[in-house]
């Protein structure tokens, strides 16, 4: 994943971006997750690599496994 994913503070304002793009994580994800395919944003976006969106996926899972919230508590704020 990190050989995919790079953060650096000179880039889209130290954001998670695909590396050598100022493409930056949360869009591949959001986009993905608004129904969009690997295929259309391989299509949107040329440089893309399949292997890149994983990455992306991945990213995010990690950082949602970072943190753990009970499930009432969220419950409770809906």
């Amino acid at each position: 994943m990190h050989e995919r994913i790079s953060i650096d503070p000179q880039v889209c304002h130290g954001q998670a971006c695909i590396k050598g793009t100022r493409l930056p994580v949360h869009q591949i994800v959001r986009m993905l997750a608004a129904g969009d395919t690997p295929e259309e944003l391989l299509e949107e976006y040329p440089t893309l690599k399949p292997e890149d969106i994983f990455a992306c996926l991945d990213y995010a899972a990690s950082l949602a496994e970072e943190q753990i919230t009970p499930l009432e508590l969220l419950a409770g704020a809906l």
